[in-house]
């Protein structure tokens, strides 16, 4: 059986003048339909750039990258841009919500870019509010909710073009440990409907929540187990 995401032998390069530096050195990693994965590793161990390629940000210096089996190694900006719309779902640290624009709206947000009509946008993002438990906070904007609130309605968004992936960078980072438990909590719901996530942070006890840890240091993969999960 083919992953969803795989990668074989990949490398990232990044070149300063006459140095470079090897940010990835060989990663071979494989994650399959409905995993939910926690990638964890220290400041400078390549955990950035691993999220940047898993989330086709960024092309990889060697080595192959599938998505969904569709090799996006060697794309274009264009192609890589269109990739995310369609299959990858961001839930990042800062939320990245526009204060402008009520929930709804934020949510609706990758509907426009993928020319979604209005009336279809409004229903699908009332629906993926609701599905995150802001069924009652449609209407409200940032400033109004809490951070854990805000968190979800960036979950929802991700949500919201039913993507592939979920890819969660740090989504816990700015959260107090009352949010944290919640966002964590709507991570194993969505795991539990059969949702893929890779959750990306530098935090083990966030990290154990998931059923499978990738732990990274200097750009290579060094342990790749199954969390046990507490009876």
């Amino acid at each position: 059986m083919t992953a969803l995401l795989q990668m074989e032998g990949v490398r990232k390069t990044y070149a300063t003048g006459a140095i470079e530096v090897e940010a990835l050195r060989g990663v071979d990693l494989a994650i399959d339909e409905g995993d939910f994965v926690a990638i964890v590793g220290p400041s400078g161990s390549g955990k950035s750039t691993l999220m940047h390629i898993i989330g086709c940000l960024d092309v990889p210096t060697a080595g192959r990258y599938a998505l969904g089996g569709e090799d996006v190694s060697h794309m274009s900006e264009a192609q890589l841009a269109d990739v995310r719309n369609r299959r990858i779902g961001f839930v990042f640290q800062q939320f990245n919500l526009l204060t402008s624009m009520t929930a709804q709206r934020n949510v609706e947000l990758p509907l426009m870019y993928a020319g979604i009509s209005r009336a279809d946008r409004a229903e699908r993002a009332r629906e993926a509010l609701e599905r995150v438990g802001l069924g009652d906070r449609v209407h409200h904007r940032p400033g109004e909710l809490s951070g854990g609130q805000q968190q979800r309605v960036s979950v929802a968004r991700a949500l919201v073009t039913n993507p592939t992936v979920i890819l969660a960078d740090e989504p816990t980072g700015n959260l107090d440990s009352v949010s944290t438990r919640d966002v964590l909590a709507l991570f194993h719901e969505l795991h539990a409907a059969g949702r893929t996530i890779v959750l990306i942070t530098h935090e083990a006890e966030v990290a154990a929540e998931a059923h499978r840890v990738v732990r990274i240091i200097d750009g290579l993969l060094t342990e790749d187990e199954p969390e046990q999960v507490a009876s």
